[in-house]
């Protein structure tokens, strides 16, 4: 193994652990499905949850379209230089 697929490889494992962990921190969208009436909702709450919600579907869009790029890459990588 060179260190080009070495480091192909760790990095190929960060991406995947991290798209792991992104997707396991988000809610599900059927959480409050039995909630009929809010509790202690305020607008800042339900607004400050669908921040992170955005802001974690939005980084998980980032890194699988980062993971698919670098498999990609790997493979034109083997194909070509191998």
């Amino acid at each position: 193994m060179s260190a080009v697929e070495i480091i192909f490889g760790i990095v190929l494992l960060v991406f995947s652990v991290a798209i792991t962990v992104i997707v396991l921190l988000q809610e599900g969208h059927q959480q409050e499905l039995g909630v009929i009436t809010g509790g202690a909702d305020t607008f800042l709450s339900k607004n400050k949850a669908r921040s992170l919600d955005s802001f974690l579907a939005r980084w998980t869009k980032v890194i699988a379209i980062g993971f698919f790029l670098l498999v990609i890459a790997i493979n034109a990588y083997m194909y070509f230089v191998k």
